[in-house]
């Protein structure tokens, strides 16, 4: 019988310890081995810890997260490449946290993270370890400025120095994130040449990683995803204090009620809830009186990715026809990157709404991550294609995946698969730029 978790409020294993200033950034202070599970209900055969470690918020205080480290079932004490998986937690409510989402016995209904456990798992089927950190922070600050990538560099270093994960502290880093996710992990990359010099991070792949959040707040207000700048708001609330009495001022008290609903709700119940509404119709003055706030101003220019160029290559993927993301921001975001030296491939695809192509780009992604793991020169410049999805490559590494759920849902062992039997594979470097679309050094 499956045993219920706590949520991460009421867990003790998630109180903060005395002391933690004198500890250096990523240090453990606490481990736990933890079962995880498929929407919390079919146990996997995965090797799984949760390491609370002391890490800092936007500011440089300092403070605890938690990271959920898997290994591949039965691995051996060897070397082998870590990813650190950022999850789309998109929502400030604690029962969407990877590290209680992800649980056996934990009540998934409306996270995001149960749905990217396979994914996850196909990173542990090439035999990389995987850390998996709840990079909102405890107060689940969605949408703040640089204190996701301190979370991920901080839950590497923890991974790093765990000793059953049996890394080494030169053990090859990528990083990978769509949505949400791919926003921190966009964070992660731009901090992490300054803020954890002595990791080894080869390359990030981000998938639809917001580009421009203010644009994005104002675009699905009002739409069928209103739930998002609501949770944003809610999130910015929580990291950003001096935005409370701002809101105060110019949202009636109907909505600000719903705030406090938004800090409660999962993320599929946050877009039910605040579908269609119209945040307009609750202030005070109009919009272009709340956007032009000076308070909000700061905030919103500081939470703007692609200021500084990331020292590792990057992958961005992103649906040109998204409902969610607009290309257009992703593009800009692209450009800044660029203009600030950053090494960049920028994969745009015709085909594939928001939630679909986070699934379909997994051939793509899995392909560039064994490249840059394998040293190979990172490909730059920007490409459109149709789909990512359709070629023999592609759907080889689709079937294997959904054999992988299959094996899931029966609760086989997870990991150590070889490359034939996923469908992966380094390329040939001599031919690597006449492959088909599935591959990210595609030509154009």
């Amino acid at each position: 019988m499956t045993d219920v978790v706590l949520l991460p409020p009421d867990d003790p294993f998630y109180a903060t310890p005395p002391g933690i200033d004198a500890l250096a950034p990523g240090t453990v202070v606490r481990s736990r081995p933890v079962d995880v599970a498929l929407f919390g209900v079919v146990r996997q055969r995965i090797t799984a810890w949760q390491l609370l470690y002391r890490t800092c918020d936007l500011d440089g205080t300092p403070e605890v997260s938690m990271t959920t480290v898997l290994l591949p079932w039965g691995a051996s004490a060897r070397s082998r490449p870590l990813v650190s998986f950022q999850c789309a937690i998109d929502a400030v409510a604690p029962q969407c946290f990877p590290s209680y989402a992800l649980r056996s016995g934990a009540s998934t209904i409306g996270s995001i993270a149960p749905l990217e456990l396979p994914i996850i798992a196909m990173a542990l089927e090439q035999g990389w370890a995987v850390s998996v950190p709840d990079h909102e922070g405890f107060g689940g600050r969605f949408g703040a400025a640089r204190e996701p990538g301190y979370r991920a560099l901080d839950g590497i270093r923890a991974a790093l120095s765990f000793a059953p994960m049996a890394l080494a502290s030169s053990t090859a880093v990528a990083l990978w994130g769509y949505s949400g996710g791919g926003l921190a992990t966009a964070w992660a990359a731009e901090l992490a040449e300054e803020y954890a010099p002595e990791l080894n991070i080869v390359g990030a792949a981000a998938g639809s990683p917001v580009g421009d959040p203010a644009a994005a707040f104002v675009r699905l207000n009002g739409g069928w995803f209103a739930g998002f700048p609501a949770a944003f708001v809610a999130g910015l609330r929580q990291a950003y204090p001096e935005l409370g009495p701002m809101i105060d001022e110019h949202l009636d008290a109907r909505y600000r009620g719903m705030l406090g609903e938004a800090e409660q709700r999962s993320t599929f119940a946050l877009l039910l809830r605040f579908a269609r509404r119209d945040i307009a119709r609750h202030l005070r003055g109009g919009m272009g009186e709340l956007l032009a706030e000076p308070v909000l101003r700061r905030i919103l220019a500081d939470i703007e990715p692609g200021t500084r160029a990331p020292a590792a290559p990057l992958l961005i993927v992103q649906g040109v026809h998204d409902e969610v993301i607009a290309v257009a921001d992703i593009d800009a975001h692209v450009r800044r990157y660029q203009r600030a030296g950053a090494t960049v491939r920028y994969l745009r695809v015709r085909r594939g709404s928001h939630l679909p192509l986070e699934f379909l780009m997994v051939p793509a992604i899995l392909d560039w991550l064994s490249d840059r793991f394998a040293g190979m020169p990172a490909p730059t410049g920007t490409c459109t294609v149709t789909s990512v999805a359709r070629s023999p490559r592609a759907l080889r590494t689709h079937f294997a995946f959904v054999l992988l759920a299959l094996r899931m849902l029966a609760g086989m062992p997870i990991g150590g698969a070889s490359p034939e039997r996923t469908g992966l594979g380094h390329r040939d470097t001599e031919h690597a730029h006449v492959v088909d679309d599935a591959s990210i050094v595609v030509k154009c």
